[in-house]
Formats: structure tokens, sequence, C-alpha cells
């Protein structure tokens, strides 16, 4: 799991980390606030809660912009060295893609938060 996170580029894997947490640390708050209140508060929650889904939706972009940085360097050092053979050239793109699988799986699980809370509101 660890060689994952770093062959994903300790950079970006670091801040999709910390986008994970805040994103789940949003949904503990939120969940037990909205689980312990009334309607009266239900619109303030809605606001709250939109932003999980916004942590979600931006880890998925900075995956994918690690992913195209990473790709972006690796072309650059491909041609400068000229023919390489394609076992390197694709074990290089299956690198690049973790940052964007990393993004993508926090996305789903932001999404997934979002929409039970939602429906959880749409029921006071």
């Amino acid at each position: 799991m660890f060689d994952l996170f770093y062959e994903g580029g300790i950079l970006f894997m670091s801040i999709l980390t910390l986008l994970f947490v805040v994103m789940l640390s949003l949904s503990v708050y939120y969940g037990t606030s909205i689980f312990k209140s009334g309607p009266e508060n239900a619109e303030l929650y809605r606001q709250g809660i939109s932003y999980i889904k916004s942590m979600g939706i931006l880890s998925l972009v900075v995956g994918v912009l690690g992913q195209l940085i990473g790709m972006y360097q690796g072309f650059s050092k491909i041609q400068l060295a000229g023919a390489i053979s394609q076992p390197l050239l694709i074990a290089g793109i299956r690198i690049s893609m973790i940052t964007t699988l990393y993004g993508l799986v926090i996305f789903i699980i932001s999404y997934l938060i979002w929409l039970g809370l939602d429906s959880k509101l749409n029921k006071i």
C-alpha cells in the first residue's frame, strides 16, 4: 500500500490524502450535526454537505493533474533518451495513473457520503 503512495509521487499523493482527511472530517462533523438536529437547520447543513462533494471533485481534478504532470515529465525524458522499450513505457503510464485512481476513489467515497447525508436531510 505504501509502495503505491511513493510510486504515485509524494507531492500529489500527500495532497490527495490531505483532501481525503478534510473530506472525512467534514463528513463526520455534518453527519453528526444532521442526525442530532431538527429541520430548522436543514438549509444550513445542505450548504455544508456540498463541501463534501466539492472536496471529492477537487480530489479527482488533483489526481488527473498529477497524472498529466507525471506523463509530461516522462515523455520529456523519453524524447531525450530516444527509443525505449514498450514494457518500460507501459510501466511509466501505469505509475502515472496511480494519482488519478486515488483521486477517483476519494471522489466516489465523497459522493456516496454526500448522497447519504442529502437523503437524510430530505427526510427531515
